[in-house]
């Protein structure tokens, strides 16, 4: 059996972001039993120099979104950034999920074959649509989620691999 483009990007974006909201939604639970202020968690780094959880969910969030669009040839919602709070994370996570899931399959037909573009702080950029795919948009998606998932964990949130990974 061939693996098509739709199913190598669609699905597995949306386990993750599935994944990602339920850790978002043992977070707050994770706040409001033990009377932490949802901002502390939120606003929360692993290090100085890097993003915070809610940036960690907006990147997230965004090359789950915009990933498969592209290789789809379609165009994806953008979202504001904007969000304060663990419903307004987990609000934007589930909206991008809908979106993943209005793309037809038939929109991935041929794409392997297609140059991608976009741009990146302030650059274009262009690869073929597999390594983008491959090297770009999933090693991305992991690695904010990932990095969100420790953000929570070194907080004290109750995580294990099984919220990472999500039901089998």
């Amino acid at each position: 059996m061939k693996l098509s483009m739709y199913d190598a990007a669609v699905p597995v974006s949306i386990r993750a972001m599935n994944n990602l909201a339920v850790i978002l939604e043992k977070a707050a639970a994770h706040a409001e039993a033990r009377k932490i202020d949802p901002a502390v968690l939120i606003q929360g780094r692993l290090f100085p120099d890097m993003f915070p959880l809610a940036r960690q969910v907006q990147v997230a969030s965004d090359t789950a979104k915009y990933g498969p669009a592209r290789l789809a040839g379609a165009e994806a919602p953008a979202y504001e950034d904007n969000e304060t709070s663990f419903a307004d994370l987990v609000g934007r996570v589930r909206r991008t999920v809908a979106y993943l899931e209005t793309l037809p399959k038939a929109a991935f037909e041929g794409a392997e074959d297609r140059t991608v573009t976009w741009q990146a702080r302030g650059k274009s950029r262009s690869m073929q649509a597999m390594p983008y795919l491959f090297n770009h948009v999933l090693p991305n998606i992991y690695f904010h989620v990932t990095t969100a998932y420790a953000i929570l964990r070194h907080n004290g949130v109750e995580l294990g691999k099984a919220d990472y990974l999500g039901p089998m």
